[in-house]
């Protein structure tokens, strides 16, 4: 069996703004991998953060992966992103989705199912090769305050493709705590086979962010500090041909 290609280093500023990893607004990329072409931008608000206190935030990113030659990429099959131990995630009174409620749904009956739980909106496509030629794929992406694991909260994507036949995705992400060290959390994607092996991932774009009220408070899915003036995080991606764009992003804020 070959051994992994991977690539470290800049290149991980596209895959983290497709998930929503904060970032710089305004700063795009254009990475070639192998045969793989990836490109992506994404960005956070607001941009100034308090020091100490953690503060409510937006992010949003969006990611395009394309075969050099056309045709269909490489299949993503993995991702784990490590988040700044300057960003927090807040969960507490807010309502979670099971992934067997909506397992079945269109999008717009899951975001009916599991309104008060959506943290997420987006879109995502993917490119479908059957025997007549390619065809694209697409879906609206919900992204759902997930069920309590052992490891600690999670995060449910759901979408829907159509092409060549309905098949729905309800993918649990668990997204761990971590022990120590400069990032707090660790959320782990693993992304089944799309159509059945014959489609690849080739664009992802997300908006992230819920101020609700629970206990008498009001509340923020994500919120964060600026501490240092510099936002990390850090992604290991692992595509079907072997491979891994892994690496650390560092992205600026204005403290006050």
């Amino acid at each position: 069996m070959p051994l992994p290609k991977v690539i470290r280093g800049a290149a991980l500023v596209l895959a983290i703004a497709a998930l929503a990893a904060p970032s710089a607004a305004g700063e795009g990329a254009l990475v070639e991998v192998g045969n793989l072409v990836l490109r992506a931008d994404g960005g956070f608000t607001p941009h100034t953060l308090p020091r100490r206190r953690f503060a409510p935030i937006e992010f949003q990113g969006h990611v395009d992966i394309n075969a050099k030659g056309g045709g269909k990429p490489s299949a993503l099959q993995q991702a784990l992103i490590d988040f700044d131990r300057d960003g927090r995630l807040n969960v507490a009174g807010l309502p979670r989705c099971s992934p067997e409620a909506i397992a079945q749904e269109s999008p717009a009956a899951a975001r009916q199912t599991c309104h008060g739980a959506i943290v997420g909106t987006g879109h995502v496509e993917a490119l479908v090769s059957l025997p007549g030629g390619s065809v694209r794929a697409r879906s609206l992406l919900t992204i759902f305050n997930g069920p309590r694991l052992s490891t600690g909260p999670s995060a449910v994507l759901h979408a829907q493709f159509t092409v060549p036949a309905t098949q729905t995705y309800a993918i649990v992400v668990p997204i761990e705590q971590l022990a120590g060290g400069r990032f707090r959390y660790r959320a782990h994607l693993d992304l089944p086979p799309l159509a059945g092996g014959l489609g690849a991932l080739t664009h992802i774009d997300v908006k992230i962010g819920r101020r609700y009220r629970a206990e008498g408070r009001d509340r923020s899915y994500a919120s964060a500090r600026c501490s240092d003036n510099i936002l990390q995080t850090h992604g290991r991606f692992s595509f079907e041909d072997g491979a891994v764009i892994s690496g650390l992003v560092e992205k600026f804020c204005q403290d006050k």
